[in-house]
């Protein structure tokens, strides 16, 4: 298959009863897929829309989200994303980035459309979700209207399937796209990585408008399985999915993991068929993986990508907390390089580092973006030579397991020696009282930078700042351990589930 339209068309074809998606109140089979995804399409294409124009969505997870994913897909069109947690003027920025002609939203988002619409004059069309104001039309009459034999128009291998927008850590979002060839690429390299087949049953619970979002819904579909579609996370509701479902697959960071382990009565669940959780994001803290064996049994992977590109994966016959000092160890590591990913570690100058030297994380593949949409300054930064410049720091070891250690933009300064957070939040994950950490530079007027961990707790432990310093100062150089601590109940965090540290420096800033 070169396209994802191709994908689709290969469901309906060959597994045409087979579940596409389920979700609280609809069940849609891959022949129903297909034809909706035609009708929406050829709906789009009578009211203008060609190939690569943008269709934008606004909405949390729901089947109406990934059925306008699989109508531009089918047709050609852009798929571009918006986070439905940005305040109206940062979504504002995103729609008249991407410059969609038709906007598809979720009715709860009424108002703030509404209040944007005199802003955005090139879109021609709003199609609603759900309780339909005047201005915009409902979707299920945008989809009783289309032809079910489709557009005349089919996506193409170097189509953009979609656009995507980076969480802004280091300022504002940059737009990602990347190629239906690629999409494809990646689609096989995680079915492959990840165990799929077409037995296989997604749970998806991180939000649609990232490509954590659909990344493993394409994969499953790759080989025929299906995806079951949960709005958002709720630590319950994935057991019960998980018993009545009989789903086999999941994505968990460390917070949502130990949100579920934290569910009283978990050992009644029936969990059988779980027979996969990837954890991304962050390694996870060494104790609260061993809780999740004795819980969940031996499920879990490693895997590293990012809305640019796929990257690496710890299979899970790998990951072993009770293992020997060396696979405890490698738990820190985010594994080798997927097949087909070809991986470089770069020092400031583009010299190759040497094993257990960090530098700059390069990958090459068929995977990757293609630019970033409307920004050639950061298309050059980041694509050279055709290798993609993740800004992640990191290093290899002598049997070629990565380590990250940082971004790059995060990297602290202290009296003219580099460090690293995560080698500090590793530190600090050690003590078994400490739930998570996340470590930031402070302003310091003797060394410039100074370490400062912000910390969350496990359950019923006390310790204070002087016994975590003091137990830093075990495992870390003095000079890299922090200098403050301070105890929080939770972490903020990005959409990705990533911990959001721009929060956290904005926040020091204004205290």
């Amino acid at each position: 298959m070169k396209t994802l339209g191709e994908m689709i068309e290969r469901n309906a074809r060959f597994f045409p009863a087979g579940n596409a998606f389920t979700s609280a109140s609809r069940r849609v089979s891959n022949g129903e897929l297909a034809e909706r995804a035609r009708r929406l399409s050829a709906y789009l294409y009578r009211q203008g829309l060609r190939r690569q124009d943008r269709v934008a969505i606004l909405a949390m997870n729901c089947v109406e989200y990934y059925e306008t994913y699989r109508a531009c897909e089918w047709a050609g069109f852009i798929a571009a994303t918006v986070n439905f947690r940005l305040a109206p003027r940062e979504i504002l920025y995103i729609l008249q980035d991407a410059a969609p002609k038709t906007l598809v939203f979720e009715a709860q988002y009424a108002a703030v459309v509404e209040q944007l619409r005199g802003e955005l004059p090139g879109i021609e069309r709003y199609l609603c979700i759900g309780a339909t104001p005047e201005w915009a039309v409902p979707f299920e009459q945008a989809m009783a209207e289309g032809d079910t034999a489709g557009p005349p128009i089919r996506s193409l291998p170097e189509d953009f399937a979609y656009l995507m927008y980076t969480s802004g850590t280091t300022g504002r979002p940059k737009g990602v796209v990347r190629t239906h060839h690629a999409m494809c690429r990646t689609a096989d390299s995680c079915a492959l990585m990840s165990d799929f087949s077409g037995a296989t049953r997604v749970l998806q619970t991180t939000p649609a408008f990232h490509i954590g979002g659909i990344g493993f819904v394409n994969s499953a579909a790759w080989v025929g399985g299906s995806t079951v579609i949960h709005q958002g996370f709720d630590p319950r509701a994935v057991l019960q999915a998980v018993q009545e479902e009989k789903v086999t697959f999941t994505f968990m960071v460390a917070a949502m993991l130990q949100a579920v382990l934290d569910v009283a009565d978990i050992g009644d669940y029936r969990l059988a068929s779980l027979v996969h959780v990837v954890t991304a994001a962050a390694p996870i803290p060494t104790p609260l993986l061993k809780r999740a064996f004795d819980v969940l049994g031996p499920i879990f992977s490693i895997q590293y990508g990012m809305t640019e590109s796929n990257a690496c994966v710890l299979p899970r016959h790998e990951v072993n907390p009770f293992g020997t000092p060396n696979e405890v160890h490698r738990l820190e590591s985010v594994g080798v390089p997927c097949p087909g990913i070809e991986l470089r570690i770069l020092d400031e100058q583009g010299n190759e580092c040497t094993d257990g030297t960090p530098g700059e994380v390069v990958l090459r593949s068929e995977t990757q973006l293609s630019s970033y949409w409307n920004n050639s300054v950061a298309t050059v930064e980041a694509l050279r030579d055709g290798w993609y410049h993740t800004g992640d720091m990191g290093y290899r070891d002598t049997e070629g397991y990565l380590y990250l250690v940082d971004r790059k933009k995060d990297m602290i300064i202290s009296g003219g020696e580099n460090i690293y957070s995560r080698e500090v939040e590793v530190a600090l994950e050690l003590h078994p009282q400490v739930l998570e950490s996340a470590v930031i530079g402070i302003a310091d007027p003797k060394w410039g930078e100074s370490v400062k961990a912000v910390v969350v707790l496990a359950l019923g432990a006390s310790l204070g700042e002087a016994d975590l310093i003091a137990h830093c100062k075990t495992v870390l150089a003095s000079y890299k351990c922090p200098k403050v601590i301070e105890f929080v109940a939770e972490l903020p965090r990005m959409a990705t589930g990533k911990i959001n540290k721009v929060a956290l420096r904005e926040r020091e800033r204004a205290a």
